[in-house]
């Protein structure tokens, strides 16, 4: 469940889980995103037991760094007010889902052996949506493979929940992981109902299967054989199995592959409908436009390593953005008061400058000074797909170097 509160430091956004204690009492354990700012969510803690009286209202303590509070409570834990959160010495609780430390994955021994994942280390807190992008080859899905825990790291650590290997605590982890292969490996002549139920049967606590069917868009479909199924509609089933649980972290591998344009945005909707009730999510793709639409954070893969990594406008942000337009004569790229590298194609003019606002406002004003017209003028900031193409070129043409 998802609780959102408005207090003296803005919003902050509770995913908790409660379990019976004794009647009419709930034990309440939940991670808080304190979003003071438009910074990166800071992480707290709240503990505390939840009465039912029969005013249905009660108070839960909270402690985190931004100091500590009481938090009034209507009902089942709907949080009807917060008041202020004074500043405070507490100390500081970081709360992890996945925690990667300079993992490696290496395939074969001897002479034949390829390091796929070399050295990647990286952190998703509760509640985020982190993309990993990459190219062909680049590490992604054996990467995602380890946290999975269909192998072990052949060097570093990655702990799921705050300390679990996904390996040796596979036990504790798997009823509250859930994960979306690139191939689900479905008996094809199972129904999509068959097919849904026998993965039920094998699934803690699911969810109904005809609401994990209606969930995709399946519902209509459901007494359709498996190998009567579009490419698409099969990994709308990948996904309403790998939601039966109603994981509290998600491994999406390439989910939207093979669905058309309407399957894909009705995918992303669904996803993000999941990161809202709570779920903490990883998701591989090859569409660059998924990952701008949905990640709160991502990292771009080359060659087992990470080129870069950070929220998507942070990516974008270290790559220059372009003016164009059309230059009569006699005027040449040399009379324009731009900051960024200007060249000249005929009569169309390229920018590229890390200053798009102060450029284009300069040109317009230089333009207008001069009566000069200045055709089919276009700003457009850097895009995911050009910072994703330079990052991944720069860092081939540094590996290059280093094997020199």
């Amino acid at each position: 469940m998802t609780v959102t509160l408005i207090g003296a430091h803005g919003t902050v956004k509770t995913f908790f889980y409660a379990k019976p204690n004794r009647p009419r009492t709930l034990t309440i354990t939940a991670s808080v995103q304190f979003c003071e700012t438009s910074k990166s969510p800071q992480i707290g803690n709240i503990q505390g037991n939840l009465k039912f009286a029969r005013a249905r209202r009660t108070q839960i303590k909270v402690c985190g760094i931004l100091g500590s509070g009481f938090l009034s409570v209507i009902g089942r834990a709907r949080i009807d007010r917060s008041p202020h959160f004074e500043e405070g010495s507490m100390s500081q609780v970081e709360s992890t889902h996945i925690q990667v430390s300079d993992v490696w994955r290496r395939y074969g021994r001897g002479r034949g052996t390829f390091d796929a994942v070399r050295g990647v280390s990286f952190t998703v807190r509760p509640g985020q949506l982190f993309a990993l992008l990459g190219t062909n080859g680049a590490g992604k899905t054996s990467t995602v493979e380890l946290l999975e825990g269909l192998a072990a790291p052949s060097q570093g650590s990655i702990r799921l929940f705050d300390g679990l290997d996904p390996v040796a605590d596979r036990a504790r982890i798997r009823s509250r992981t859930g994960a979306m292969l690139q191939e689900g490996g479905f008996i094809s002549h199972l129904t999509v109902r068959e097919t849904a139920d026998m993965w039920a049967g094998l699934t803690s606590g699911p969810r109904p299967v005809a609401e994990a069917l209606d969930l995709v868009g399946l519902a209509h479909r459901a007494d359709v054989m498996v190998q009567n199924l579009s490419g698409g509609e099969r990994r709308r089933l990948d996904l309403a199995v790998s939601t039966l649980s109603r994981p509290e972290l998600l491994f999406l591998d390439e989910p939207t592959a093979g669905m058309d344009a309407e399957g894909r945005h009705a995918t992303w909707q669904l996803i993000r409908e999941l990161q809202e009730q709570g779920a903490t999510i990883l998701l591989t793709t090859h569409y660059l436009e998924e990952a701008e639409s949905l990640a709160d954070h991502l990292a771009i893969m080359h060659r087992g390593r990470i080129a870069a990594s950070g929220s998507v406008s942070e990516i974008v942000a270290d790559h220059p953005s372009t003016l164009s337009f059309g230059l009569p004569a006699p005027w040449t790229v040399h009379d324009l008061p731009v900051s960024g590298e200007a060249e000249q194609h005929h009569h169309r003019v390229i920018v590229t400058t890390g200053q798009l606002q102060k450029d284009a406002a300069r040109l317009l004003a230089w333009a207008d000074d001069h009566d000069v017209t200045l055709e089919r003028f276009t700003a457009r900031p850097a895009s995911l797909e050009e910072a994703f193409i330079r990052v991944a070129g720069d860092a081939g043409a540094r590996r290059q170097e280093d094997d020199e």
